[in-house]
């Protein structure tokens, strides 16, 4: 029995497979991490792209001359906060792991440095909320990170209609 015992302790047969079975768990993690982590940038990637178009949109739609006449961007912000939300929604092929909590566009107005004195500057700010979908699997220092709350900013000179 013992001679048994040696043979097998030194036969280095089938050593590939056991090694592959010890590591395969933590390959496919780092996998799943890998995609996780990409989906989440294009996510993220999509918001800030809705905040451009929003910009992009309120800068041509408020008319040039609004800081002449004391004029708010108040009405567009449902118009706005649907540009932002069809951007993050719209063309995903996963469920996007960010959440749109707020947009608010505002306005400024001065100089800016631009050559025309009274310039209106737009702004589009949305408030999002990330959600990691693999949080449970980490933890630091006995602490979960499930959920980030961040905000996207664009500013624009207004063009006007």
């Amino acid at each position: 029995m013992t001679h048994t015992w040696r043979r097998l302790g030194r036969d280095e047969r089938g050593t590939q497979l056991v090694e592959f079975a010890v590591l395969l768990p933590m390959l496919l993690l780092v996998f799943a991490v890998i995609i996780e982590g990409g989906r989440l940038m294009w996510s993220y990637q999509a918001a800030a792209a809705g905040v451009r178009d929003a910009t992009r949109y309120l800068s041509r739609s408020v008319p040039s001359n609004i800081c002449d006449t004391s004029g708010s961007v108040s009405e567009w912000t449902g118009t706005v906060a649907e540009i932002v939300r069809k951007r993050v929604d719209g063309n995903a092929i996963f469920p996007s792991g960010i959440t749109i909590d707020t947009v608010s566009p505002s306005l400024s107005c001065g100089n800016a440095g631009f050559r025309v004195t009274n310039v209106g500057v737009v702004s589009v700010r949305a408030r999002l909320t990330v959600t990691f979908p693999m949080a449970g699997l980490f933890t630091f220092a006995g602490q979960s990170i499930s959920n980030v709350t961040t905000s996207v900013t664009d500013s624009s000179r207004v063009f006007g209609t």
